[in-house]
């Protein structure tokens, strides 16, 4: 017997039909693409795909299979989450192979375990030119045979959700035992920042995106962390509210992806959606410090708008392929942040050297607090 037929739905009501090799279900999500070749079983589980359907636009997707879930102080080894974070998948030739030595099952048995649709056989590079040329839009896979006009169907904005509710912790974590206390908001944290961190001589206070730490002084720590996540950083009004608390408090403070935008809305700047956004493993940005080029991985839908960023901050890095402002930091207090994932996962590990930045920033800022 063949494989089910299914459909991808444009909002602009272009269609493509292709065949199922994940969970029979219908699911309406934000179509984005991914240009990497490796680090499929890392970018599924990415929080800050929740909500979309991702297109890859590498021809072969599942010829090394998916790792075992294993867990090492609590926390996944293999994967960036718990479970896969894409709402649906498209590829254009599915390789059912278990060819890696860590494989422990093929891709489609790990959609179907995790009840996420996906479809192959499609022109994902036709599709990716869509996207390019009109951007990001919402759409649906269905199982259902589509209506000859669009109008059967409607379409949702899951950007105008607070997606970040659905993927961070619902409750207090604790990591490591080093004398550095920080504080992480979680708005839809990889896991491979916590593995990072936990290098260090750090405790790791895990909390939701909504926790108010400065309430009745529950928590004694030394820096804020705020993590990667999806959709649109305006509506996170409370972790916003809570940053600039620490801004006004000069609490050293370092934001990765969303978590940078949180920063330079926090700061006074804007933040805007960008046309397609960038996900890929290969985007090159610059230290505007010390003019050296790095080659990233990235993840991401919206910006910081570099002509808002206020007075006494700056731009620190900056996007080669489209000059979108890549980072900020203050000139004088321990605030930075970068657009990009410097933990990788999958991806070049040329920016990793932030952590270990932040962590010495930490310690400097509590020296000199003593003095």
């Amino acid at each position: 017997m063949g494989k089910l037929t299914g459909f991808l739905i444009l909002e602009n009501g272009q269609t493509f039909e292709g065949k199922s090799v994940g969970f029979k279900k219908d699911i309406d999500g934000e179509v984005v693409f991914n240009t990497g070749m490796v680090g499929y079983p890392e970018s599924f589980t990415d929080p800050s795909y929740y909500g979309q359907i991702l297109v890859m636009t590498y021809p072969m997707i599942g010829n090394y299979g998916i790792p075992s879930n294993n867990l090492s102080q609590g926390i996944s080894q293999n994967f960036e989450s718990q479970r896969i974070q894409i709402s649906g998948l498209v590829i254009s030739n599915y390789i059912n192979n278990l060819s890696h030595w860590q494989a422990r099952q093929t891709l489609d048995k790990w959609l179907i375990s995790d009840h996420v649709p996906a479809l192959t056989g499609i022109d994902t590079r036709k599709l990716t030119q869509i996207i390019r040329e009109y951007g990001v839009m919402n759409g649906r896979i269905t199982f259902q045979i589509p209506p000859e006009k669009i109008g059967g169907f409607s379409f949702h904005d899951l950007n105008q959700n607070n997606l970040v509710a659905s993927v961070s912790t619902k409750k207090k974590l604790t990591f490591g035992s080093g004398k550095i206390k920080l504080l992480v908001i979680d708005c839809g944290m990889k896991i491979n920042q916590i593995r990072i961190l936990l290098r260090y001589d750090v405790t790791l206070i895990i909390v939701p995106w909504n926790y108010n730490p400065f309430e009745g002084n529950k928590i004694k720590f030394d820096g804020i962390f705020i993590t990667n996540g999806p959709g649109d950083p305006k509506v996170l009004k409370e972790t916003i509210n809570y940053v600039k608390e620490a801004l006004k408090r000069r609490i050293p403070t370092m934001g990765i992806c969303l978590g940078h935008q949180v920063l330079g809305l926090a700061a006074g700047a804007d933040t805007y959606k960008l046309k397609f956004g960038h996900r890929s493993q290969n985007q090159p940005v610059i230290d505007e410090l010390t003019g050296k080029c790095y080659i990233t991985t990235q993840n991401h839908g919206f910006a910081v708008d570099a002509e808002t960023i206020p007075a006494g901050w700056k731009c620190w890095f900056t996007n080669l392929n489209d000059s979108t402002c890549e980072g900020i930091r203050h000139n004088i207090l321990p605030f930075i942040s970068c657009q990009f994932h410097p933990e990788a996962a999958p991806g070049p590990t040329d920016t990793e050297w932030i952590f270990d930045y932040f962590i010495k920033l930490i310690a400097k800022w509590k020296n000199q607090k003593r003095i």
